[in-house]
């Protein structure tokens, strides 16, 4: 040991550090870093300079006990600086402050923050891992990930980030690196810690690059022993040594030195290379030509502390070359051995003032020569901003992996042939994974205790999604299939189409012995809320896959391999700030909803918006009634739209009718149904009756004439049990005579025209419209619009007479009727008219859930294009949406009501012209702008317990909260 301390007096001196143009710790203005350098090592004692070279460990959970232990290190053994570990960031702050009101020169503050503030600290944000952000192509991403990493740090005091970790993973069974690293390609890790580097370091945080020379080959961890690293130096130098080039190149701050055993560097057996001259000093400083930062791994760490007793091993260490001794375990025997080393001449004084010159031109560089303390306010809500959760969408968008994908199975298209369902494996929670599959398609959570019986239930589907799901607690967490998931796994894909997504890192295929009977198989990387919200939409081309591997993992998959194909131009889900919209200012959406809510204007509220085919927001207010045992409004609860059946039944089915050449504004009612051909009504042509300006009466209440002198059902018309005779059922426990159908349009038909033209509003032409399309397909309207529309669109949750699908639980009730059904109205259409049709009207009698009337809206919005199907002619949607008799002060478009022309109407004014959508009786409304690509859904019963009172019209309610969407827009 003597030899060596006696060589290592020879150690290079430089005279002036600020001569060196290498230096990544130069501050701008150099000369008054250089004056404040000389000066503060010039009145430090030899302790004083000692001390700067020690950065302890310090928690801000372990209490008044342990912040004074820490502060008498920095009062009597002027440590350097602190690296803080486990706690939070509000104590954090607070005891930062008092450990730099106590230290004579400021402190320079660390923190391991590899994928965030959230590897040490609670509340605070975590990016995801390096292995996730390893499978992104665009590296200005993982580049915008390092700036705001390094606000965060530097929000917090902190002045270094001990990353990237440059490690290239070439061992799959690494117990320490694995998902720390950004993968097995030297050059994708190059790139990757070079753009994480650039933007930390951009936003004032030094980088420091670790586990020199490379921790990415082992098969054990450093923290409980010493790992060897057996290459050749030829292999370590192309390999290994690569990324730390390119980032010392581009200014990198500061090196960390793990402890490894590597023979082909320190000929030493079984010698630490955090403690090898050869490694640190000949190769790191000289071979690379590092000038800045050298740390330590942690001296405490048993592949360092094992090596000698303590303090000796803080002195091998500085004699190796290092500048900074990370958590060494006693610190005045550390400081006492360097000292006694420097007054025996083993070190000298230029070697010391080499690496403590350097700790305070980093200090400099981070602006303690300014020190202010850190502001608590406001803390933690900036250390979990809006931008970041931003920023996280869509490193999983870009990240998220189709590694096979045979036949094409993704994106599911054909959703009306798709029978799906979702299998849940692994231990931890897969539930926003489903909840987001069921937003696009019907999904079914299938599960059993054996495999034969799951087997059975599976039968019955035709896709199987596959979701593996274990904890994303942190990036060490077992990510294997048990032996049981296997076998229940191979035989799920012998006997069904299955899609396999991997909610862990990629490495655990390799445990799949053959993929032979997998369809498809998806790496998301990790089960984070976002992981599984973005790859349930990239299932079902919501969004594009674009993620590549940056491992290989077995069965011919190959780092760089990644299936790429674009989104099918279905709804996703997201911030606002992603389409140019204000998270803060949606928020007051909330407060008009619960007002609404609590002035008893309606008993319920979903509302939904969505921008640039995104869905920025959609949340449930209120409950399905009054009554204090009622139901929370849920997404998946379904609403009477009222006259929004117009828009979302007959119209689609009239365009679609254009499209095939039977049908044009200009038809007349005559041609359409060859009863009219002696009518009053037989030159009214479809272009007039779907504006409303064909003189047609606004309503007829039809039901008046079924009812007794009472005003109660005539037995003559209604019953109470169905028969052939009596077969339409309007309500619970009463049905209506069949004939009576008949009668209806026959009034229609005979009824007296207006006496002049003009806009009147008239439910009329949808009773003709419904029965002219029943006619030419020979079908009803309900089984017509889920053939042709819902049933591929994925409008699940759309029906009509709602109580043949789904339970009454999940129907939201339209009133209490006491003047014609006399019952609470539940499960049946409100519409008196649409009742009389058995529940299916042209004008009324579809229930949905907001998400469902998105998705149409959607489709105008796209011109008729949705999913990857063309539903109708984009010039057909622009027909529909003109105002043809705006000159006659009429508004409204072709089905499609419009803004108004003056200051009263059904918008708030506030939408462009080209907008369009419609009202409904129970208090719904749908509207849509391809100007600012808005689409607006609010649904809720106000007509419940009573309609006769319309609050929410009055209070403005509907177009008062579609002002503050317009209102949130910012871009």
């Amino acid at each position: 040991m003597h030899k060596i301390f006696c060589l290592l007096t020879s150690f290079l001196v430089f005279t002036s550090l600020f001569a060196q143009t290498s230096n990544p710790l130069l501050a701008t203005d150099v000369e008054a870093q250089q004056k404040w350098v000389d000066s503060l090592y010039n009145n430090m004692t030899l302790e004083e300079k000692v001390g700067q070279l020690f950065m302890v460990q310090a928690f801000s959970n372990q209490g008044l006990a342990h912040e004074n232990i820490i502060s008498q290190l920095i009062t009597k053994h002027h440590i350097g600086g602190i690296i803080f570990s486990k706690g939070d960031p509000v104590n954090q702050a607070r005891i930062n402050n008092i450990f730099q009101e106590a230290s004579k020169v400021p402190l320079l503050i660390g923190m391991d923050a590899e994928w965030g503030l959230s590897m040490r600290l609670d509340s605070t944000y975590a990016f995801p891992w390096n292995m996730t952000l390893g499978a992104i192509e665009d590296n200005e991403l993982i580049e915008q990930v390092g700036k705001q990493l390094g606000e965060h740090c530097k929000r917090l005091g902190v002045h270094f980030n001990f990353a990237p970790v440059v490690d290239i993973n070439t061992n799959p069974i690494n117990p320490i690196i694995g998902n720390r690293s950004f993968g097995e390609d030297r050059d994708n890790v190059t790139e990757k810690s070079l753009a994480l580097m650039k933007g930390m370091q951009k936003a004032g945080v030094l980088a420091n690059a670790k586990h020199f020379p490379g921790h990415g080959d082992t098969d054990s961890d450093s923290h409980k022993t010493l790992p060897s690293i057996n290459f050749d130096a030829k292999r370590i130098d192309s390999v290994e040594f690569y990324p730390y080039r390119k980032l010392i190149q581009e200014g990198l701050s500061s090196v960390m030195v793990a402890h490894l055993s590597v023979p082909a560097l320190e000929p030493r057996v079984g010698y630490p290379s955090s403690l090898s001259y050869p490694i640190v000093t000949e190769t790191l400083r000289h071979k690379l030509q590092f000038e800045g930062l050298i740390y330590t791994d942690a001296l405490n760490m048993k592949g360092a502390a094992n090596f000698g007793n303590n303090g000796d091993v803080d002195l091998a260490a500085f004699m190796a070359g290092n500048d900074v001794l990370l958590i060494p375990e006693d610190v005045s025997l550390g400081i006492s051995k360097i000292v006694e080393a420097y007054r025996e001449g083993l070190i000298t004084e230029g070697r010391l003032a080499y690496s403590v010159k350097k700790i305070l031109q980093a200090k400099y560089k981070v602006g303690l020569n300014n020190y202010k303390p850190i502001e608590t306010t406001h803390l933690v809500e900036d250390l979990n901003r809006i931008q970041d959760e931003t920023l996280s969408e869509v490193l999983f968008e870009n990240a998220i992996t189709v590694i096979k994908n045979k036949e094409e199975l993704l994106p599911i298209r054909k959703l009306e042939n798709k029978k799906i369902a979702y299998v849940k494996m692994g231990d931890d929670d897969g539930s926003t994974f489903f909840k987001e599959l069921q937003k696009y398609a019907k999904v079914h959570e299938v599960s059993d205790d054996n495999l034969d019986g799951l087997i059975n239930k599976l039968s019955g589907y035709n896709t199987v999604i596959v979701g593996f799901h274990r904890s994303n607690d942190n990036p060490w967490k077992d990510h294997k299939f048990s032996d049981k998931e296997l076998v229940w796994l191979y035989e799920i894909a012998r006997n069904n189409n299955v899609i396999l997504d991997i909610f862990v890192k990629p490495y655990a295929l390799l445990n799949l012995s053959t993929v032979e009977n997998f369809e498809s198989i998806v790496v998301s990387y990790q089960n984070s809320e976002v992981a599984q919200q973005k790859s349930a939409q990239l299932i079902f081309g919501a969004i594009p896959a674009k993620g590549t591997l940056p491992v290989s993992v077995g069965n011919g998959f190959h780092v760089g391999d990644g299936i790429n194909y674009a989104s099918l131009s279905r709804l996703n889900y997201g911030l606002p700030e992603r389409v140019g919209m204000s998270s803060e200012k949606l928020k007051k959406l909330d407060s008009v909803a619960q007002y609404a809510i609590d002035k008893k204007m309606t008993p319920g509220i979903q509302l939904l918006v969505a921008r640039k085919g995104k869905v920025v927001y959609n949340k449930n207010f209120g409950t399905h009634t009054y009554d204090k045992k009622s139901e929370p409004v849920a997404f998946d609860d379904i609403y009477d739209v009222a006259s929004l059946t117009k828009i979302l039944a007959t119209l689609p089915l009239l365009m679609e009718l254009e499209d095939k050449g039977e049908i044009n504004l200009d038809s007349k009612l005559s041609d359409l149904l060859p009863e009219y051909a002696n009518s009053n009504k037989k030159n009214i042509t479809l272009k007039k009756m779907l504006s409303h300006y064909a003189r047609l009466k606004p309503w007829i209440p039809f039901y008046y004439a079924t009812l007794d002198s009472t005003k109660h059902p005539d037995p003559k018309y209604y019953r109470k049990e169905p028969s052939k005779k009596f077969s339409v059922k309007v309500a619970n426990n009463l049905y209506m005579r069949k004939d009576y159908q008949d009668s209806i349009q026959k009034i229609i038909m005979d009824t007296d025209l207006l006496n002049r033209e003009r806009y009147r509003y008239s439910d009329l032409p949808y009773y003709i419209l419904k029965k002219y399309i029943e006619t030419y397909y020979d079908q009803t309207l309900d089984v017509l619009v889920q053939d042709h529309f819902y049933e591929s669109l994925g409008a699940n949750y759309t029906t009509y007479n709602p109580y043949v699908k789904f339970s009454g639980k999940k129907i939201v009730p339209t009133e209490v009727d006491d003047y014609y059904r006399y019952q609470e109205v539940h499960g049946y259409v409100h519409d008196m008219g649409a009742a009389m049709q058995d529940g299916v009207g042209g004008h009324a009698g579809v229930f949905s859930n907001a998400n469902d009337v998105a998705k149409i809206m959607q489709l105008f919005l796209q011109k008729g294009f949705y999913g990857g199907k063309r539903y109708f002619k984009p010039e057909t949607v622009d027909e529909y949406n003109t105002c043809y008799f705006c000159d006659e002060d009429n508004r409204r478009g072709i089905g499609f009501d419009k803004p108004q022309l003056g200051d009263v109407g059904p918008t708030c004014g506030c939408v462009s012209m080209a907008s369009f959508g419609h009202s409904g009786f129970t208090g719904t409304y749908a509207w849509a702008d391809p100007d600012e690509e808005i689409v607006y859904v609010f649904l809720a019963n106000r007509t419940y317990p009573k309609a006769d009172s319309n609050l929410l019209l009055k209070a403005n309610i509907r177009t008062d909260i579609q002002r503050l969407i317009y209102e949130a827009i910012i871009d």
